[in-house]
């Protein structure tokens, strides 16, 4: 099991939206270029996203995307749903024909593990991984991460931390 390409990059590139829309609608060329993703990949990406009413789209000069909901009520799994991801552990896709047309033994096992990974992402909002993103929310940053103008000293207590 693992999220695929698709559903990280949709995922990354809501969170970019919901940081910059309050300056207006967001191109998805500024989001390729910050996120480093294909602008002709995105371009599939939010075309699902609008289908699913989570984005909408502004037409003309100034345009771009903007949430068509508000940020608490957008999910992760409802990100992941809307570019059609398929996020399940079980090896028949839920049909229940895993091994010889019958369930395989840890057939069970797998489907409660998408069942709580479903809960998880359900439990998980657009505005908490944005909030995550703001500078007083932010984890420590890691010695690479530092100013190179701290002493030898700060960088130490920095890695002991």
């Amino acid at each position: 099991m693992r999220l695929t390409t698709k559903g990280r990059f949709a995922v990354t590139a809501m969170i970019d939206l919901a940081l910059r829309q309050h300056d207006g609608p967001v191109t998805l060329a500024g989001i390729a270029e910050r996120q480093s993703i294909s602008l002709s990949y995105l371009e599939q990406l939010f075309g699902k996203l609008r289908r699913q009413q989570l984005v909408a789209s502004v037409r003309g000069p100034g345009g771009g995307y903007c949430l068509a909901r508000p940020m608490e009520t957008v999910s992760v799994a409802d990100i992941i749903r809307a570019v059609d991801e398929p996020l399940d552990a079980t090896n028949c896709g839920g049909k229940r024909n895993c091994h010889d047309e019958n369930l395989c033994m840890t057939h069970v096992l797998w489907t409660n593990l998408n069942t709580r990974m479903f809960e998880y992402l359900s439990s998980v909002s657009l505005a908490e991984l944005v909030r995550q993103q703001r500078p007083e929310n932010a984890p420590e940053l890691s010695v690479v991460e530092r100013p190179a103008r701290r002493t030898r000293r700060s960088i130490s207590l920095a890695v002991a931390a």
